[in-house]
């Protein structure tokens, strides 16, 4: 049995709709609330859906069963200002289940995210070595979090207390069906897609350094699929234990996100450029981009899904649908 934390959100629940179509068990930790987030679900069987805080009580009861926890549940979002808030679901929970699986000797994923490399000042290396761990700066509460449990998870490691098997994996700017839900927080395919849809003109921020054009920040935009794969092989056992990037190893440009989005409508784009808001402007990443290089070492060689294939896909099977649910 495999359970996944986080299990109804976005890359949980295409992980779980992938397990699933194996004939896997899955058990699922999450809150659906009175959304439409249940539809992330509704299309492939759970074991269990249990609430958040009845996951350790329901652990003690039944967690023999449970060969492996996929821990994707946090608080995702950037903006969150409660720290407090973020402590207790990103690291805490994160740290209890660790110490649950060491004890037990069960393995253990889970999500970091590149928001740990923060401005990307020191670059984008997932070496796990402590001193480069802890000189990392995350701009935000959620991306300090992450950062505080890979530290923790290493040095819980270096002492003998990690558990059977262990993986870390940063994620980079994820997309793919499944995350209607997010709100502000969904990708921006998913943002400007209505937009797109209707035959309007796409917004994007303007760029306020020199060494970039209007559009030309970038990111490592990475197809959720790309995430289940390397989870699911992971799950098989592929891997020594650690931390690892999980991107597409590539940086594109958000004006070249637009411009296959347009495409994928088959429409001539349309983009505006508009001024950063203030308080983002010193804090902005204008780049992020995954080295791949350990994860490859470590054996993984899965084939990262192209950009304009990407969205080509989520916008014709996803999106653009009266169901857009995987």
């Amino acid at each position: 049995m495999i359970m996944i934390t986080g299990g109804a959100g976005f890359i949980g629940s295409n992980l779980h709709a992938a397990l699933a179509r194996r004939g896997l068990e899955t058990v699922v930790v999450d809150v659906l609330g009175d959304q439409d987030k249940w539809r992330n679900l509704a299309k492939h069987p759970i074991a269990d859906l249990i609430p958040p805080e009845d996951l350790f009580t329901w652990l003690e009861g039944r967690g023999a069963a449970v060969d492996l926890i996929v821990h994707m549940g946090a608080v995702s979002s950037t903006l969150e200002p409660d720290a407090d808030r973020i402590f207790s679901n990103n690291f805490a929970l994160s740290r209890d289940l660790f110490r649950w699986c060491a004890a037990r000797r069960r393995r253990f994923i889970y999500a970091s995210s590149a928001a740990t490399y923060g401005d990307g000042a020191l670059g984008f290396d997932d070496d796990q070595d402590l001193a480069h761990l802890t000189a990392l700066r995350p701009l935000n509460p959620y991306g300090w979090s992450k950062a505080l449990f890979d530290i923790f998870a290493v040095r819980q490691a270096s002492l003998g207390q990690a558990p059977a098997r262990w993986t870390g994996l940063k994620f980079f700017n994820v997309y793919g069906p499944n995350e209607a839900h997010k709100g502000a927080m969904k990708s921006v395919i998913a943002q400007i897609w209505p937009t797109v849809a209707a035959g309007g003109r796409v917004k994007l921020f303007r760029s306020h350094r020199p060494d970039y054009p209007d559009g030309g920040q970038e990111r490592d935009f990475v197809h959720v699929r790309d995430i289940v794969d390397c989870v699911a092989w992971l799950a098989r056992g592929g891997g020594p234990d650690g931390i690892y990037n999980l991107g597409s190893g590539e940086a594109r440009s958000f004006a070249d996100l637009a411009r296959a989005v347009f495409a994928a409508a088959g429409q001539e784009p349309r983009i505006d450029y508009i001024d950063m808001p203030r308080e983002l402007q010193g804090v902005y990443q204008y780049h992020t981009q995954a080295r791949m290089d350990r994860l490859r070492a470590a054996g993984w060689n899965g084939p990262p899904t192209r950009l304009e294939d990407g969205v080509a896909d989520y916008v014709g099977r996803h999106l653009s649908r009266p169901d857009p649910y995987l």
